[in-house]
Parts: structure tokens; C-alpha cells; sequence
């Protein structure tokens, strides 16, 4: 069956399938390597949990409103289909700028890299092999989705499982085989608004992703049912995966020992099984990540495919497979720019000066949901809860983000608008390019 739309995807998925695109698109590897940076900023193993669970609620928020815009739209595109039909073209080609020629490719050569690293230290590689291997990863992953939505699912599926089973074996880790007895972390003491913000910010960009499965909307089964449960469940899974690896590293390693760590899941592992339980949560970490970009790459580039559609990208990206239904030029520009990217090693600073554009983005997706509540009154399949009150209080949210990001990074900031700013031309010199005849 075929959407409906323009673009010709096939709707393939259901939502066990949606649900794992959701969940991969979480989980990367910052919770098996971050926490202790949430750490470093708390007060007490309870301010920790805290953290991690108002960054629960405030994801949980952003499921439910992206569950409604893709209930509304399910078709390819996602954020960029919101923005293009709530505030025009211009707006939503900045969004879909900056999510390729930084965050989607950025994300790709990043993880790519942290893929390789750890692929390279689980199999004996040689360090200088790390980038090979993180092209190769790339352009394999490319590869396989170019077989179409199927293909790239069963691939996403496999990881993400495996990936829950690396989380579940940290925390069976830490409660079970660490040969400490349990005990619940006390109660949180925040010392300040500005020490607990600092903290929750960390916490924040690692339950980002969630919007991955709207990218592929168009190719999901009986999306205005299965997008909804799939974002919730996703969600749910997340946080809850979130909150038991921290109680387990706080339970073994406590606070000060979770903040002096550079790998707390590794540290974990090895204390409860030896140098096995490095390598195999090292194995996990490749896994993870390989995942992760399995879902950059299918997502991005339907994105991207919608873009040249619209003549706002090359034409040419806009081809679809005719037997695979999917968008196989899109799929090899994203991987060709990923991999140069890879090659530059500028992947790193480029997606420090995205970050303000990435949630700016996030914050304007958001607010499209009052454009779509007074434009179509009519009942909806799913309708985010509390409204008007959860898509301000993230709206809020992520204003919170993006200040105290530029008042910690502001030359990282002035950059990163500085990017979006210079979609203003590129804008409309694609539109002069590819004007309707």
C-alpha cells in the first residue's frame, strides 16, 4: 500500500517497528558513558535521579506532541512538513539546512567514529583503522537501506534489542553481581537553580531523538494509531532504561565514583565480571551506536527527499527506487557528505555550533501544534494531553536549553546562528534554480 501523499513510499512498518526506530534513536551511547557529567553537577545521588527523571517528563512531552503532528501528517518529512505548512517554505528550509549540512550528517560521522572505536577495540584493529572503519560502517549502512524500509528496519530492530540487552545486563550488573548490598540513593538536596540546571542539561540532549520515527511517517501501517503508541511505548522504555543505569551506577560506584569516571558502564561491568564485562559492554557500545546511525541515515534522508520535492534541494533527491521505494539518491548524498565529514574530523565543532539551531528547531516544531489546532478543529485520532499547557511548558523547556547554552558557549552560539543565517541565500538561490517552469 502506498501513501497517499506524493512521494510514493510504501507503508511497510508497524509499530513494534516504529517503537524501535524510536528507541534506537534515543539510546546511543550516552548513557552507557555520560552520567557522570550529570554526576560532576549534582549535589547528591538524589539530585541525579531527579535530573534524569524530569528529563523523562519533559522527553515524555515531546513524545506526546510530536505523536500528534505525526497523527495529523503521517507522511515523510516530519519537522520539516510541520514548519513548511504552519510558517511557510523559508522557515522550514533553515530547519532542513542546518539538519543537513550539520546535525543529521554531524550525528552520523560522530557516532560513526564511536562506533569504530570501540568496533576496533573489541576485534584487535589496529587505532589507525578507526576511520576506514567508520566510512565503511557509512556506506554499508547506506547501502542496506537503499534495499529499501524493510531492509534498514531489520537491521534497526537487531541493535536495538541488543542494545536494550546491554542496558538491562548494566543494571542486572549493578544490582545483582556487584556484591553490594542495594540501597536506595537518599533523598535529593538542590543546593540552587543554577547547580540543578546545569545538571539537567546533559540529561536533556540524552533523551533527544524521539522525532526520528516522524521522518519515516509515510512508511508506517495505520499511522495515526501506531505513531502515537509507538512514541509513548518508545518513550516510556527509554526512561525507564535511563533510570535504573544510574541507580545501578550510583548503587556501585556512588556519586564520587560515577563523577570520576570516564566509562561508568565499563568501570561497572569490569568490577562485577572482569576484563570480559569490558569487552562485552564495549560490544554493546559498538552495537549501540551502529544502530544509531541506522536511524540518522534513514531518517535524514527522507527528510531530505521531501526537500527536493518541494525544489528547495537538488531535484535529483527527490528520486525514489522504483522497486524499493526509497530514496536513494537522498540516501547516497547524506552518506557521501557523512563520510567527508568523517574524513575532515571537523564533525565534532560543527555539531557544537548546530546545538542552538537543533533545539531552536525543536522548540518552533513544537509550537506548530497551535496551527494545526485552530486550522483543523475536527477531533484528531490522538491528541496531546494538557493542552495548551504541554507544548508551552516545552516550549519553555527548550528555551531554558538554548539560553543557558549560549551563556555558556557564546561563541559556539554566534556561530550556529550564524549557519542558519547563511540558509537565507542557499534558500533562495535553490528556489531561482529549480523555479517551476
Amino acid at each position: 500500500m502506498s501513501d497517499s501523499g506524493s512521494t510514493g513510499y510504501a507503508r511497510r512498518l508497524g509499530v513494534l517497528d516504529a517503537t524501535m526506530v524510536v528507541v534506537g534513536g534515543i539510546i546511543g551511547s550516552g548513557i552507557f558513558l555520560n552520567p557522570a557529567v550529570v554526576a560532576q553537577r549534582s549535589e547528591s545521588p538524589g539530585m541525579v535521579m531527579l535530573a534524569w527523571s524530569l528529563g523523562g517528563v519533559f522527553a515524555l512531552a515531546g513524545a506526546f506532541i510530536y505523536a500528534e503532528l505525526g497523527a495529523r501528517r503521517p507522511q515523510a518529512g516530519g519537522g520539516y512538513v510541520y514548519l513548511r505548512e504552519s510558517y511557510g517554505p523559508l522557515i522550514a528550509f533553515l530547519f532542513g539546512w542546518i539538519m543537513l549540512l550539520v546535525n543529521y550528517s554531524g550525528s552520523i560521522a560522530a557516532v560513526s567514529m564511536t562506533f569504530a572505536t570501540y568496533f576496533c577495540q573489541v576485534s584487535g584493529l589496529d587505532p589507525a583503522a578507526i576511520k576506514p572503519v567508520a566510512i565503511g560502517a557509512i556506506l554499508l549502512l547506506a547501502g542496506i537501506n537503499y534495499f529499501g524500509i524493510r531492509a534498514g528496519a531489520l537491521v534497526q530492530n537487531l541493535a536495538t534489542a541488543l542494545k536494550l540487552l546491554a542496558v538491562v545486563a548494566v543494571v542486572v550488573a549493578g544490582l545483582v553481581f556487584s556484591g553490594v548490598a542495594a540501597q536506595p540513593p537518599p533523598a535529593a538536596t538542590v543546593g540552587g537553580a543554577g547547580n540543578f540546571g546545569s545538571a539537567l542539561l546533559p540529561v536533556l540532549f540524552a533523551y533527544s531523538g524521539w522525532f526520528y520515527v516522524n521522518n519515516i511517517a509515510g512508511e508506517i501501517r495505520d499511522p495515526q494509531r501506531s505513531i502515537p503508541r509507538a512514541l509513548v511505548l518508545g518513550m516510556l522504555t527509554c526512561t525507564a532504561c535511563y533510570l535504573l543505569a544510574n541507580y545501578a551506577y550510583l548503587h556501585v560506584l556512588g556519586q564520587a565514583g560515577l563523577a570520576a569516571s570516564n566509562a561508568p558502564a565499563a568501570e561497572l561491568m569490569q568490577r562485577a565480571f572482569g576484563p570480559t564485562g569490558a569487552v562485552l559492554i564495549a560490544g554493546g557500545i559498538a552495537i549501540s551506536t551502529f544502530g544509531f546511525c541506522n536511524i540518522a541515515i534513514l531518517g535524514g534522508s527522507r527528510m531530505f527527499q521531501v526537500m527536493g520535492a518541494d525544489g528547495v534541494f537538488f531535484r535529483a533527491a527527490a528520486h525514489l527506487h522504483p522497486t524499493y521505494r526509497s530514496p536513494d539518491v537522498a540516501l547516497a548524498a547524506l552518506a557521501l557528505w557523512s563520510a567527508l565529514l568523517v574524513l575532515s574530523g571537523n564533525y565534532g565543532q560543527l555539531l557544537d555550533y548546530s546545538t542552538i539551531g537543533d533545539w531552536i528547531g525543536s522548540a518552533m516544531v513544537a509550537a506548530t501544534l497551535f496551527h494545526y489546532r485552530r486550522s483543523e478543529n475536527a477531533a484528531a485520532v490522538f491528541r496531546a494531553p494538557l493542552h495548551p499547557l504541554l507544548p508551552l511548558a516545552f516550549i519553555a523547556a527548550v528555551a531554558f536549553v538554548v539560553i543557558s547554552s549560549a551563556l555558556a558557549q557564546p561563541q559556539q552560539t554566534l556561530i550556529g546562528l550564524g549557519i542558519i543565517v547563511s540558509g537565507v541565500p542557499a534558500y533562495y538561490l535553490w528556489r531561482r534554480a529549480y523555479r517551476p517552469r
